[in-house]
C-alpha cells in the first residue's frame, strides 16, 4: 500500500499529471460545447460559437503572459520573488485594462457578432478579465515546474464550465446564460490559482530586470508570436468559405475537427517542455525529445485515420461528411504539422527569437495567397499542408542552428534584434 501511495504521489507531482489534467479539461470543454449545441439550437449556438472564437483571439494575451512568466522563472531561478511580483502585478493591470477596453467596445462587438444583445457583449468583455489574469498564474506554476498544482488549475479551467453551464442552460437556454456560465467557469481557476500562490514571494523589493515595462515588452512579443500561429492554424476555414461552395466548405470544416483534435492532443508536451527549452543547457535535448513525442502521437493519429476511417468519422460528424473519409489521413497530417509548428513557435519564444517569428507571418501570407487560387477541397488541403510543411522544415533548421545560443537576459534596456 505504501508503494502504491508513493507511486501515485510521484505521478501527481510529475509532468504526467499535466497530461491527465489537460485531457480532463479538453473533454469537459468539448462536453460543454456539445451540450450547448443541443440545448440552445442552431441560432443561439451560432452566437455562442462566435463569442467563443472571439475569446480565442483575445486569449493570446493570456498565453503571452503565461509564456513570459514560465520563461523568466526557468531562465532565472534565483530571481523568482521579483519575477512573481512583476508578473502578478502586470497580470492584474493587463486584465483590467483589457476588460475595460472590451467593455467600451461592447456596442461594436454586439454589431460585429450580430448578437442583438448589449448585455451579452458586455459579459463577453468581462470574461476577458479572469481569463487574462489566469495566464500569469499558470506561467508561474509552469516555470517553477509545480506540476500537481498546475494540473489542479487546468482541471478547474474545464470542469466548472461544464457543471455550471449545464445547470444554467437547463434553467434558461439562451446565449446570454451560456456566456455567463463561461464567465463563472473562468473565475474558478483564478480563485484556485490565487489560493495556491497566496504565499508567493511577492515583496516590493527592487524588481531589477523584471519591472513592468520589461515584462510588458516581452509579453507583447510573445503574444504576437502566438497570434501568428493562431492565424496560421485557423484562417484556412475562412479561405475555404471564399473559394469553395457551401457544401465543400462544410466538408472541409468537418475534416478540421480531426485536425484540431490532433493539434490539441499533445498540448501537455508543450506545457511540460517549455520551461526546459528556456534553459540554454537543456534546450537541444528538450526540443528533440518533444518533437519526437509530438510526432509519435501524430503518427498514431495518421495511421488510425488510415486504418480505421469509420471510427474517425464518428468524431468528425458521421455519415453527412462521408465524402471526406478518404482524405481523413491528410487532415491528421495537417494536425500533426500544426502541433509540431506550435512546439517550434514556443521554442522561438523560449530563446526570445525576434526575426524567426516573421517566418510564421510569411507562411500565413503564402497560405492565404496560394489558397485563394484553389477551387477544390483537395487543392486547398494540399496548399495548406504544403505551406505548413515548408514552414516546419525552415523552423526546424533555424531552431537547431540557434539552439545552443543562450536566451537573452531580460532587461529594461532595448534588446538587440535576434534571429
Amino acid at each position: 500500500m505504501n508503494r502504491l501511495h508513493a507511486a501515485a504521489d510521484r505521478l501527481l507531482r510529475s509532468g504526467s499529471s499535466i497530461a491527465v489534467a489537460m485531457a480532463v479539461m479538453s473533454v469537459a470543454t468539448y462536453g460543454f460545447t456539445m451540450i450547448a449545441a443541443r440545448m440552445l439550437g442552431p441560432g443561439a449556438y451560432g452566437a455562442l460559437v462566435a463569442m467563443m472564437n472571439t475569446l480565442l483571439v483575445i486569449s493570446v494575451l493570456q498565453l503571452g503572459l503565461q509564456a513570459t512568466a514560465a520563461r523568466r522563472i526557468s531562465s532565472a531561478p534565483g530571481q523568482v520573488a521579483q519575477i512573481e511580483h512583476g508578473i502578478l502585478r502586470l497580470s492584474w493591470r493587463a486584465s483590467l485594462v483589457l476588460g475595460a477596453v472590451l467593455l467600451a467596445l461592447a456596442p461594436a462587438i454586439d454589431r460585429l457578432l450580430r448578437l442583438d444583445s448589449l448585455p451579452t457583449a458586455a459579459i463577453l468583455a468581462l470574461t476577458a478579465v479572469p481569463m487574462t489574469m489566469l495566464g500569469g498564474q499558470l506561467g508561474i506554476l509552469q516555470g517553477e515546474r509545480r506540476w500537481y498544482p498546475l494540473a489542479v488549475v487546468y482541471v478547474a479551467n474545464g470542469l466548472p464550465r461544464l457543471l455550471i453551464g449545464v445547470a444554467l442552460l437547463a434553467w434558461r437556454p439562451d446565449e446570454l446564460t451560456a456566456i455567463v456560465a463561461v464567465t463563472l467557469g473562468q473565475v474558478v481557476p483564478v480563485v484556485c490559482g490565487w489560493w495556491i500562490l497566496r504565499g508567493a514571494r511577492t515583496s516590493e523589493a527592487d524588481l531589477g530586470d523584471h519591472g513592468a515595462a520589461s515584462v510588458l515588452r516581452e509579453t507583447l512579443h510573445n503574444s504576437q508570436a502566438l497570434l501568428a500561429f493562431f492565424a496560421l492554424s485557423n484562417l484556412d476555414i475562412l479561405i475555404a468559405r471564399n473559394v469553395l461552395d457551401d457544401h465543400l466548405a462544410g466538408l472541409y470544416a468537418g475534416g478540421l475537427i480531426l485536425t484540431k483534435a490532433v493539434l490539441f492532443l499533445p498540448q501537455f508536451v508543450v506545457v511540460v517542455a517549455f520551461p526546459t527549452m528556456s534553459s540554454a543547457g537543456e534546450r537541444r535535448r528538450a526540443l528533440t525529445r518533444s518533437l519526437l513525442a509530438v510526432a509519435g502521437l501524430g503518427l498514431c493519429a495518421i495511421f488510425g485515420a488510415l486504418l480505421l476511417p469509420q471510427v474517425a468519422m464518428v468524431f468528425v460528424g458521421g455519415g453527412a461528411y462521408a465524402a471526406i473519409e478518404p482524405r481523413l489521413w491528410a487532415f491528421a497530417v495537417l494536425g500533426t504539422l500544426l502541433s509540431m509548428l506550435q512546439l517550434l513557435v514556443y521554442a522561438v519564444i523560449a530563446r526570445q527569437g525576434r526575426h524567426t517569428v516573421l517566418l510564421v507571418w510569411a507562411g500565413l501570407a503564402a497560405m492565404v495567397a496560394l489558397g485563394l487560387t484553389t477551387s477544390s477541397l483537395g487543392g486547398l488541403l494540399a496548399v495548406v499542408v504544403g505551406v505548413d510543411a515548408v514552414l516546419f522544415v525552415a523552423l526546424v533548421a533555424i531552431s537547431y542552428w540557434l539552439v545552443e545560443q543562450p536566451a537573452p537576459t531580460p532587461s529594461d534596456q532595448p534588446v538587440p534584434a535576434r534571429a
